[in-house]
C-alpha cells in the first residue's frame, strides 16, 4: 500500500497535491524538482513524449514513484528493495499502463555515459542479490536468451534507464539518474503480430523519430523475437555510433553464476 507524499518541506506544496497517493515512502526535498521535471516532460504539448502509454499513465495517475539518496553509495540503495517489492505486490491493481519511476538524487558533477551504465548494471545486480524471492522458473537466467527479462520478487520486469549524459537521444535524457520498472504483464496485450501491439509500436517509433531527431536505436526489438535481446534495450547508447557498450550483459543471475563457476572447473 502506498504511503502518499510526505514532502520534507514543512509545508504543503503543489507537488503534494499533484502526486498524492502515487509516491512510496516520502518525497525528499530534492525530489520535488524531479517530479516537476517529469510532469513537464511527459505532458508537454510542444514536444510530445514518445511513449503514449507513459503519457496516458501519467494523466490517469497510474505511475508510482520512489527516491534513492546516492547513486555512488550502495549503502543507500536498501530502501529501493522494499519500494520495488511493495510496488510489485500491487501493480495489477493499478492498471495495465503502470510503471514505477525511481529517481536518484541529482549529483553536482555529471558522470560519463559509461559510468552511468556501470552504475545501472550495479543497481540491477544489487537488487538481484537482495531479492526476497527466487528467480521465476519460467524466465531463463541467461541474458542471451530472447525470453530473458530482469526479474525481481518473482516478476519479470522491463527496465529503462535515463541519465543526464544522454544529450542526443532525448527520450533517454533526464536531469538526474532515473530508472523505470515496467512489469512484463503490462505488455501482454501488445504482442508482436497483434493489431494493437503492432500499431502501438508503429506510433511510438514515429514519435521517437520526431522527439529524438534520429532513427530509433537498432537494439530496440520485440520480446521473444529470436533476434532480440532485452538487456540491450535497458540502457541505450546516446547514438548508434558509440562503441563502448558492453560486449555481453553485465548482469549475472545467481543460477547463471553457479553455472559459470561449474564451467570453469
Amino acid at each position: 500500500m502506498t504511503t502518499g507524499i510526505q514532502a520534507n518541506t514543512g509545508k504543503n506544496s503543489d507537488v503534494e497535491t499533484e502526486w498524492a497517493g502515487q509516491v512510496y515512502r516520502e518525497v525528499p526535498s530534492w525530489g520535488e524538482n524531479s517530479l516537476r521535471e517529469f510532469h513537464r516532460t511527459v505532458r508537454s504539448a510542444d514536444a510530445p513524449f514518445p511513449c503514449t502509454f507513459g503519457v496516458s499513465a501519467a494523466k490517469r495517475g497510474m505511475l508510482r514513484f520512489g527516491f534513492v539518496e546516492d547513486l555512488a553509495d550502495e549503502r543507500t540503495w536498501g530502501p529501493l528493495v522494499g519500494i520495488l517489492a511493495e510496488y510489485l505486490s500491487e501493480y495489477r491493481e493499478i492498471g495495465r499502463e503502470t510503471s514505477l519511476v525511481v529517481y536518484f538524487r541529482p549529483e553536482s558533477a555529471e558522470r560519463s555515459l559509461a559510468n552511468y551504465r556501470e552504475r545501472f548494471w550495479a543497481l540491477l545486480q544489487y537488487l538481484h542479490e537482495h531479492d526476497p524471492k527466487p528467480w521465476p522458473g519460467e524466465i531463463p537466467t541467461d541474458s542471451d536468451d530472447p525470453m530473458w527479462e530482469f526479474s525481481f520478487a518473482g516478476t519479470p520486469i522491463f527496465v529503462v534507464c535515463n541519465t543526464p549524459a544522454h544529450t542526443e537521444r532525448r527520450s533517454r535524457h533526464s536531469g538526474g539518474f532515473l530508472v523505470t520498472f515496467q512489469p512484463r504483464w503490462v505488455f501482454e496485450e501488445l504482442a508482436v503480430g497483434t493489431a494493437k501491439g503492432d500499431a502501438a509500436r508503429r506510433v511510438i517509433r514515429e514519435r521517437l523519430r520526431r522527439y529524438d531527431g534520429m532513427e530509433p536505436a537498432g537494439s530496440l526489438g520485440a520480446y521473444g523475437d529470436p533476434e532480440n535481446r532485452e538487456w540491450l534495450q535497458y540502457f541505450l547508447p546516446d547514438s548508434d555510433a558509440e562503441s563502448d557498450a558492453p560486449v555481453g550483459c553485465p548482469f549475472r543471475a545467481a543460477a547463471q553464476q553457479r553455472n559459470d563457476l561449474a564451467g570453469d572447473r
